[in-house]
Formats: C-alpha cells, sequence, structure tokens
C-alpha cells in the first residue's frame, strides 16, 4: 500500500516539465493506473517512477488539444494566468480565476 498526497489538484492549470503543454487537471490517480503497454511505450531512461500521483489533464499545445496522462515529477504550476482553451472544459469546468478552474461537474 502507497501513502501518497498529491501535489496538484483538480481544476488547476500545470504545465510539463520538459515538453511544450500546459492543461487543466480533472482526475489524479494515487499511483500509475494506466496499462503496461502505455508506460513500456515511453524511452526507458524517461520512465517515471510508478508510485507517484498521475494526472489526467484537458491538454493543449501551439498545434491540437488532447487528454494527457502525466507523472507528479513532471508537473509544474502553471503561473501565466491565461485560460486554457480545451474545447471540453465546459464540460467540467465552470469560472477560471487564480490559475485554477471551479469544478461544475462531480467525477466521482
Amino acid at each position: 500500500m502507497y501513502a501518497t498526497r498529491a501535489k496538484y489538484h483538480i481544476g488547476q492549470v500545470v504545465r510539463h516539465r520538459k515538453h511544450p503543454f500546459r492543461g487543466v487537471v480533472f482526475d489524479v490517480d494515487a499511483i500509475f493506473s494506466n496499462s503496461q503497454e502505455w508506460y513500456d511505450a515511453i524511452p526507458e531512461d524517461a520512465r517515471p517512477p510508478k508510485n507517484q500521483p498521475f494526472y489526467h489533464l484537458l491538454a493543449e499545445n501551439d498545434e491540437s488539444y488532447y487528454v494527457a496522462y502525466v507523472s507528479e515529477q513532471n508537473l509544474v504550476p502553471d503561473w501565466s494566468g491565461e485560460p486554457v482553451s480545451h474545447p471540453d472544459l465546459p464540460d467540467l469546468f465552470g469560472e477560471f480565476g487564480n490559475g485554477t478552474y471551479s469544478l461544475q461537474f462531480q467525477l466521482n
């Protein structure tokens, strides 16, 4: 059993530490909960440990919108103050303020 505490919260805007994208947290797994196939597709020298929180993001970059699954160690807070433009945001979240979206929909 793992005792973990998520650093980021649902509705918070975060940015990837290494790759040029940002997004809004819409779910958190206390430890890795994706498929082994997904994990094995990450280059071995870049694979994050599984025993940390992993975040589901409504993500965006300069070219597209998508859902990302990212380890805590690869995220940093986004201090830009800019909203995210992902088209699915209104389905889950309300107003944006202080780097956070208010939750409109209860997931679990």
